[in-house]
Formats: C-alpha cells, structure tokens, sequence
C-alpha cells in the first residue's frame, strides 16, 4: 500500500557541502524538506527513493552519496555510491531524521514509459505500507542561460508534467514524449512514470510546493496522498 509520495529535483544545489554556507534557491530547499517530512509522518515501513541513473537496478540501502561526482576535487565518499539523484534522495531522508527501512530504485534513462510503469506496479506489490520519494529534473532548457539554452518547447513539456501532479492524475505521465524529454534533457521522466506504475488506478490528494526554473532548469515539488477507496474510472 502506497502511503503517499513525494516529488523532488534532483540538483547538487540541494548539497550544503556543494553550495557553501549560503543557501542557494533556499525555498526549494525547505520545501523538499516539507515533502520529505510529510512521508515520515505516514509512518511507512519503508521508503522507496526512485531516481534516473545510466542503467536500472537497485542499490543498498545504506548507501549515501557522495558530493564527488559533483565536485570531483572534494574527497571520494568511497566507492559503490549510489547515482546522485538516489543519493540526493538518501541525504533528504537523513536530513528528515528517517532510520528506517529504505530502498534506492535506480530506473534507466533509456527506459521505455511501459517498462517504467511495469517496474512501478511491482514495487507497489510488494506488502506492506511504502512510502516514494521521486527523485528527477525538469527541462534543463527553459532560458538562455539553461544548461541546455533555450527551447520553445521546454515550458509546454513542463507545464504538462505540472498539470499531471496537480490534478494527482499521475496516470498522464505515461504519455511523456521519450524522445521530447531526452532532447529537453528532462532527467525524471523515467522516475515520474514509475511513479505512476506504482500508484496505478488510485487517485491522489496533490499539492505543488514549488515550481520554477532557476538557472534555466524546471524543478517540481509536490507531495501526493492516495485518498482511501478512491480509483479512477
């Protein structure tokens, strides 16, 4: 059973070590600490961090990650860390104070939306109550000063995923454009559709903490609770 579900980004700006004393973008911070509370606060047997990495698999559990693939001139974590968006994940988690059971879901970006939908439906199988901590980017092409730069395409792609989440329709996200979110550099797009395997034909209570593109990329922060008895038709 699906406890509910929390949307983050995934950017090393999250990282105090990368960023320094001063918060960068702080309201995104505190509003992917709220999200992640609020799944603690469903009290789950277990947390489910889904995040995009180069291949699908899972890694341990204890894993955290480790700020080197992000600045390689600060010293290793050690070796066998996780894909940043799951460690990303990992650190939100600790910084919530969560000491229990978790899971990192690693998803591959050249995944096809049905193999993410079917890897989503069976980890919403297994028994017991389990929280997701979705981990992934928007666009990283909505300015000129984006990593990607500019394109005219980018605001719509986001506003879809918006609109998706808001309604807690998250069924929508199976018809993401693969080929359009890999040209977009949108990194959650597997993650998202996973997410949407997992939480089948159950409807969802959504509210969106933050949405905005700093420095050209779409960062999306939202929390989703399946109300009880309530599918779509």
């Amino acid at each position: 059973m699906i406890t509910g579900a929390a949307l983050c980004p995934s950017p090393p700006l999250l990282c105090a070590q990368l960023t320094g004393r001063h918060a960068v973008v702080p309201e995104l911070r505190a509003a992917c600490a709220e999200v992640t509370g609020r799944l603690l606060r469903q009290d789950p047997e277990v947390i489910v961090i889904i995040g995009p990495a180069a291949a699908t698999g899972t890694w341990d559990g204890t894993g955290r990650l480790n700020p080197s693939v992000f600045a390689p001139a600060i010293a290793s974590a050690g070796t066998g860390s996780p894909p940043p968006a799951l460690g990303l994940g990992a650190m939100l988690l600790d910084q919530a104070g969560y000491q229990g059971r978790r899971i990192l879901q690693a998803v591959g970006q050249d995944e096809p939306a049905s193999a993410c939908v079917r890897l989503g439906a069976e980890l919403a199988a297994a028994e017991g109550q389990m929280a997701l901590l979705v981990m992934g980017d928007g666009s990283a092409r909505r300015s000129p000063r984006a990593p990607g730069y500019l394109d005219p395409r980018a605001a719509a792609f986001d506003a879809e995923v918006e609109r998706a989440v808001r309604s807690g329709e998250v069924d929508a996200l199976q018809r993401l454009d693969q080929m359009l979110a890999r040209h977009l550099m949108v990194t959650g797009r597997p993650a998202w559709q996973v997410l949407s395997g997992a939480m089948g034909p159950l409807t969802a209570a959504a509210e969106v903490l933050y949405c905005d593109d700093p420095f050209g990329v779409a960062y999306l922060v939202a929390y989703l609770s399946p109300l009880p008895g309530a599918t779509r038709g």
